[in-house]
């Protein structure tokens, strides 16, 4: 192979790789300058996943990295501990993006949102370790940590309300202490906080959050992760900070109308 063959090769595959399913594409492609030029599908693959890694680390703009909390099995779906989980996956499926892989001891997705590109990411190494995965993925994919949005349950909400806040402590949660704590200590990095409110009256905490919801909290729930999804997709678009004021003003007045209402 002449050399100007070799940097053809380079230039079309990198071509190919601006656009998202380009691995599918050019493999149905028998035709294209890579297979006339007798370079295996194998190699070709290789090639491709490399080139799609590094442009998704570099392109422009820079991936965000949305990580829900929770706990992995059965036994723990539908609790309330595990929100972060369910808007992780809410989100997920409402953008057609698949949560197939694992990765950095996580279920691992990545696809585009309007042609800004988005990581997402489930610890499967049980809440209270959850930094374990966030942390590599993170430092993987080169994110500075404003680019790291954590999903969690909140007590200090009310159920179904939410909050996007752009740093904080970890208040307690077990969760949110992995994650600061592998993050260097580092607490500045974005929360889409999730209400599941107080347990009643001398209720064990840790009991209350890991029941499943209610009927009437379910509702509430269901509602908050449309809502939920909809803040996401500003975040992306508008960026955190501008998207993060409109959406607490909306959030404020439902706190206020749901504080005091049973659930």
């Amino acid at each position: 192979m002449i050399l100007t063959d070799y940097f053809a090769k380079i230039v079309y595959i990198r071509h190919l790789s601006q656009n998202p399913g380009f691995v599918e594409k050019a493999l149905k492609l028998k035709s294209t300058p890579l297979f006339c030029a007798g370079i295996s599908l194998r190699k070709i693959t290789e090639m491709l996943s490399r080139i799609y890694r590094r442009n998704f680390c570099t392109c422009s703009p820079r991936p965000w990295l949305f990580v829900g909390l929770g706990n992995p099995g059965e036994k723990y779906k539908g609790t309330r501990h595990n929100v972060g989980f369910e808007m992780l996956d809410a989100f997920a499926e409402s953008q057609g993006i698949q949560m197939e892989t694992v990765h950095c001891k996580a279920m691992f997705g990545k696809g585009f949102v309007n042609g800004v590109p988005v990581l997402l990411a489930k610890p499967l190494t049980y809440m209270n370790l959850s930094g374990e995965s966030t942390g590599p993925l993170a430092a993987y994919y080169k994110l500075p940590l404003n680019r790291v949005v954590v999903f969690h349950d909140d007590m200090d909400l009310p159920c179904g309300v939410l909050r996007l806040h752009p740093k904080g402590g970890h208040h307690s949660h077990n969760g949110l202490k992995s994650v600061i704590y592998h993050f260097r200590a580092n607490r500045e990095f974005p929360r889409l906080r999730i209400g599941i409110g107080r347990p009643p009256g001398q209720m064990d905490p840790k009991a209350f959050m890991l029941q499943k919801f209610n009927l009437t909290a379910r509702e509430r729930i269901d509602a908050a992760l449309v809502e939920g999804i909809h803040a996401l997709k500003q975040v992306l678009s508008k960026g955190f900070s501008e998207s993060s004021k409109c959406f607490n003003t909306e959030q404020k007045y439902k706190h206020i109308r749901l504080q005091t209402l049973p659930t």
